[in-house]
């Protein structure tokens, strides 16, 4: 029996966790630097149906539909004047068992984490790593230390265990744009609760969308904001009511009314991985770990649960195919489509935004275009 180690109890650590311990030739452990795992955060995440499919391998299609939403369209809106500007029938990549889904995040984390409460130990961060021939040797703070024939690495951006093995050179850069997530009660008066609404403005857009058939709404916005080296290390900063009103104050269109309805509300500065890290054949990185792209193409949980995948697939059937070739091929994909996507989101000037809105409009009913930009992300 092999012996695998998870550095992260994150969507990436769990999958990949569920999908070893349902196989009897490999013994599971997941270490979590935390005391617990949070599910009281109600913030949403987006699933393509790329990761449905490979979530249904572990029954996903059983979590109660109350706590899963499946949307038909997302329409596009002008943050300015809230005019609608076209509409986008993501339903069309659907198929009879694996539709597009949206829900919170703590139900996704809740459903991978049921199956592995054994499995998983808590306040266990990370200090060394070590390997000889095929073993790795990892030891924690508290001073255990465990060998293993296999180390995933899926502990987030801020990877301690990748920081370890890089010796600190591969290190995640600010994107120079600030994250606004908080959650809008079902009882707001928004127009379209059924659908992903995604508002375009200059320099910034965000996305209200639902989580669950009756149940509160996701909002999750987006803002080009520059931040001194000092400001970005000081996480404490996004805690301060001046600051954070400050930040409100500069949002195009917005007014203090509209956040006034919105709970939960937290900024965070967004980073980006800006390489790729490659270790060896039994270290492997896997989420924000093996990269972290822009926020702007709905795609991090979906390719944290691909990536997780992929890995187990190549470890269980001891392919000579290259997990981090492909894997890297396909983030390249997602990261270029993020950056444009951030790009033509936040168009300012008047004429372009005008040649951007007719272009979507055309492009939205267009199958070949479509099928390149979206199906080629959506299909394993």
């Amino acid at each position: 029996m092999k012996k695998v180690a998870v550095i992260g109890a994150g969507i990436s650590g769990l999958f990949i966790g569920n999908l070893f311990k349902r196989n009897e030739k490999y013994q599971v452990t997941i270490f979590e630097r935390n005391s617990l795992i949070n599910l009281k955060e109600g913030y949403g995440i987006q699933l393509s149906v790329n990761s449905v499919k490979l979530l249904n391998k572990i029954q996903f299609d059983t979590l109660e539909n109350n706590e899963k939403f499946n949307p038909d369209r997302i329409n596009f809106y002008s943050v300015k004047n809230s005019n609608k500007i076209c509409e986008l029938n993501i339903s069309d990549f659907n198929t009879e068992n694996c539709k597009y889904t949206t829900l919170k995040r703590s139900s996704l984390i809740n459903f991978l984490k049921k199956d592995l409460e054994k499995e998983i130990k808590f306040n266990h961060t990370i200090s060394k790593i070590e390997q000889k021939d095929q073993i790795v040797k990892i030891t924690f703070e508290n001073n255990e230390a465990y060998e293993f024939d296999y180390l995933i690495v899926s502990d987030g951006v801020f990877s301690k265990s990748k920081n370890l093995l890089s010796k600190n050179q591969i290190e995640p850069k600010f994107d120079d744009t600030l994250a606004i997530r908080g959650i809008i009660p079902s009882s707001s008066n928004i127009a379209d609760k059924k659908n992903v609404s995604l508002f375009l403005g200059p320099n910034f857009h965000y996305v209200i969308y639902p989580v669950s058939p009756d149940g509160d709404l996701n909002f999750i916005a987006v803002m080009k904001y520059k931040l001194s080296e000092d400001e970005q290390k000081d996480f404490s900063l996004f805690k301060d009511d001046n600051f954070i009103r400050k930040i409100l104050e500069k949002v195009p269109h917005l007014n203090k009314e509209f956040f006034d309805r919105i709970n939960d509300l937290k900024i965070y500065p967004v980073f980006v991985s800006h390489d790729f890290f490659k270790v060896n054949n039994n270290i492997h990185l896997i989420g924000d770990a093996f990269f972290t792209f822009p926020p702007s193409f709905a795609q991090g949980a979906s390719q944290s649960i691909e990536g997780a995948y992929e890995l187990f697939e190549n470890i269980n059937n001891n392919t000579k195919r290259n997990f981090f070739r492909n894997r890297v091929d396909k983030i390249k994909m997602v990261n270029n489509r993020s950056k444009f996507n951030q790009f033509a989101f936040h168009l300012s000037n008047p004429l372009t935004t005008f040649l951007r809105n007719i272009f979507l409009k055309r492009l939205v009913k267009n199958k070949k275009f479509l099928e390149g930009y979206l199906g080629k992300i959506y299909k394993n």
